[in-house]
């Protein structure tokens, strides 16, 4: 049998121009055990995924901001803090940087996004004010509530599902899949990961993206 899955998206099932590798749609479907998806994405990409790779749909969105399972949403996360911040950040000169329609914010319910071209400098003193956190996940700037993170969102996930978090088995390639790596039974980063997933995986792999997860996902189906 196979284990179940918690995989994050950006850099983990895409390509190095954050693609979705359309491999994921030859495997994960079929995929014989439950499939999280762990992102740092708003809650509607992920919920997409899953619509179109024909999975149930039980997401971690948002860095554990927002948990989908048996149909039931929680949020964690403190949205108007989170705010506050970004207008703060913008009224001292810093910018989000993306645009007008800002389609990375616009549906997001419990922390905001920045762009990785912003004053990181001041984006996190403006967030120490808020007693808020930022976190690099490599694809933008989150700036969130202290102690939301994915392994809570999984912890979570299988407390209804009546599953225990190291049955599972993690591939990520970010610092905010450290704390899904913690409370999984083997965890797994892709070569193209940063260090502190690194630091947090039982396994660093050969292969980056996709290929990586493949690695992975082919042998434990062996």
């Amino acid at each position: 049998m196979v284990p179940p899955l918690v995989l994050d998206i950006d850099g983990t099932l895409t390509d190095a121009q954050s693609r979705l590798d359309p491999r994921a749609f030859d495997v994960l479907p079929s995929w014989d055990a439950p499939v999280i998806l762990a992102t740092g994405k708003a809650f509607p990409y992920p919920v997409s995924l899953c619509h179109y790779l024909g999975l149930p749909e039980t997401v971690i969105a948002e860095n554990g901001g927002v948990v989908l399972v048996d149909g039931d949403v929680t949020f964690a996360g403190d949205r108007e803090a989170a705010q506050a911040a970004a207008d703060e950040f913008t009224a001292r000169g810093g910018d989000l940087g993306w645009g007008a329609a800002d389609t990375v914010n616009r549906w997001r319910e419990t922390e905001i996004a920045v762009n990785l071209d912003a004053d990181e400098a001041l984006l996190r003193t403006v967030a120490d004010e808020f007693d808020l956190e930022v976190i690099d996940t490599g694809f933008a700037y989150h700036v969130k509530s202290h102690g939301v993170e994915k392994g809570v969102g999984l912890e979570h996930v299988c407390e209804t599902m009546s599953y225990d978090p190291e049955d599972f088995v993690a591939v990520g390639d970010s610092e905010n899949d450290a704390s899904t790596f913690r409370v999984v039974g083997q965890s797994y980063a892709v070569a193209n990961a940063d260090d502190v997933a690194k630091a947090a995986a039982d396994e660093v792999l050969a292969q980056s993206y996709m290929d990586g997860t493949l690695s992975v996902l082919d042998a434990l189906r062996e």
